[in-house]
């Protein structure tokens, strides 16, 4: 009796064995506390990668100190007659700034690609936290990473004939973060969709360079063939050349005919555009282009 007994515990005992575990897994609630703390570790992740790469730091400045010092340089004395006095280099210096940043907001936005390649993004995606937390993170972490690479180009300003003055660099430093959020919002929402990093370039080469070459940004807005008139104003990236280029000639000593001609601002239909509706389309852009992206990558599977 007593070995029946045994052989019942025994056959319990595997069988309980035999039994998988189960262990429950708790989801945290939803707060604003944990979607703030997603926020800033994606934007800490944007930052520690742009710091661990110090190569990336070193060519994405490549190419705006050739159009600044190369280009600027070399078409000088073919364009002094045009410029009253000034250095081309000071002409150009604030659509540099622009492009510094630009190009560094664009890569930053490209880390969705890699991360997609990877599989890093599909556990970004599973996490308990809001999609939108996810983007709005890495837009703030790309921004900021454009604004420090702005700094270094800010920097070079007496090497340009600007002379340091601490309102100058503030304004300059804000617009360029502005710009870097709008950048990185338009970056993230077209690299959600793009599943390779070679189309992704391609797209950046397509988009990015039309968009600096009409912008204004080597040449003065005013007085251009109606074709041409007409693509500077629809380009988003005019209406941070221009009051980047207002800050800094106001900050220049230079005749009234060579304000005229290198700092004639944006019109619309012969009303000029004020800085601060320059600055507000900038935002608002930015914004919309943060909407869709947060939108896309929640339909995203």
């Amino acid at each position: 009796m007593s070995t029946t007994t045994d052989r019942a515990a025994q056959a319990s005992t595997a069988e309980t064995a035999a039994t998988p575990e189960i262990v429950r897994v708790t989801v945290p609630k939803r707060t604003l506390a944990s979607e703030l703390r997603a926020i800033r570790i994606v934007w800490r992740r944007e930052l520690i990668r742009f710091l661990a790469d110090r190569l990336r730091i070193v060519t994405t400045l490549v190419q705006p100190l050739l159009f600044l010092f190369v280009l600027g340089s070399g078409l000088q004395r073919l364009s002094s007659a045009g410029t009253h006095g000034v250095h081309l280099n000071t002409f150009i210096y604030p659509g540099i700034l622009c492009i510094s940043v630009m190009f560094t907001a664009m890569f930053s936005a490209a880390s969705i690609v890699w991360d997609r390649e990877f599989g890093f993004l599909r556990e970004m995606m599973v996490a308990p936290v809001r999609r939108s937390s996810i983007v709005i993170g890495k837009c703030l972490g790309g921004a900021t990473v454009a604004s420090f690479q702005g700094l270094i180009v800010i920097c070079l300003a007496p090497l340009v004939h600007v002379h340091y003055d601490p309102l100058l660099i503030l304004g300059i430093f804000v617009l360029q973060l502005l710009l870097a959020f709008a950048i990185t919002a338009f970056g993230v929402m077209i690299a959600i969709r793009i599943k390779q990093m070679q189309s992704f370039m391609g797209v950046m080469q397509m988009v990015v360079m039309p968009m600096f070459f009409i912008s204004g940004a080597l040449f003065p807005a005013a007085g251009l063939p109606a074709w041409l008139e007409v693509l500077n104003r629809i380009d988003p990236l005019t209406y941070a050349v221009d009051p980047m280029r207002k800050l800094v000639f106001n900050h220049l000593t230079v005749s009234p005919a060579a304000r005229r001609a290198l700092n004639p601002g944006v019109s619309w239909w012969g009303w000029h555009v004020p800085v601060l509706l320059e600055v507000g389309v900038i935002v608002a852009l930015g914004l919309a282009m943060l909407s869709v992206a947060i939108w896309e990558f929640s339909v995203t599977e």
